[in-house]
């Protein structure tokens, strides 16, 4: 009996590899009572290291305005290393895409609303993000460029 070898996913490492936080307006900022509006912008990318090893990576840049004023400006990168191994490419794609995004964006948000809490703001709780839509989205724009 020939038997295939079974998938293999291991979450190696998860780390923010990169956190900016800016404050160009402290302190006279900090004396605003309006509401701040809140810009967020999310990217992200995956990059093979090893043989099975890969680093997927999230980018987060939030910008809180009051009128024409910045009041924060947060960018933070959290990473993963992922051990795929046992999968065709087709598979580790959407694994890479979905998956491995979906597992470090608790962290991701975690890490902004403690460092916009530790600025003295009120904490800025991201919105749950669905990976497969975006995953889609983009899987559809390459065959359309294609």
């Amino acid at each position: 009996m020939n038997e295939q070898a079974q998938p293999v996913f291991v979450i190696e490492k998860i780390y923010v590899k990169d956190l900016s936080l800016e404050i160009p307006n402290a302190p006279a900022i900090f004396l605003e009572r309006d509401t701040p509006e809140i810009n967020m912008q999310l990217g992200g990318k995956n990059q093979n290291i090893d043989e099975d090893m890969f680093e997927v990576l999230l980018t987060v840049t939030i910008t809180a305005k009051i009128k024409d004023k910045i009041m924060f400006l947060v960018e933070v990168q959290q990473a993963g290393i992922f051990r795929i191994r046992n999968l065709s490419d087709e598979e580790i794609d959407p694994v890479l895409g979905i998956g491995c995004p979906n597992i470090l964006f608790p962290y991701l948000r975690e890490v902004v609303s403690d460092i916009v809490t530790r600025a003295g703001f009120p904490p800025v709780i991201l919105s749950p993000v669905n990976f497969e839509v975006i995953y889609q989205q983009k899987k559809a724009e390459m065959n359309k460029a294609n």
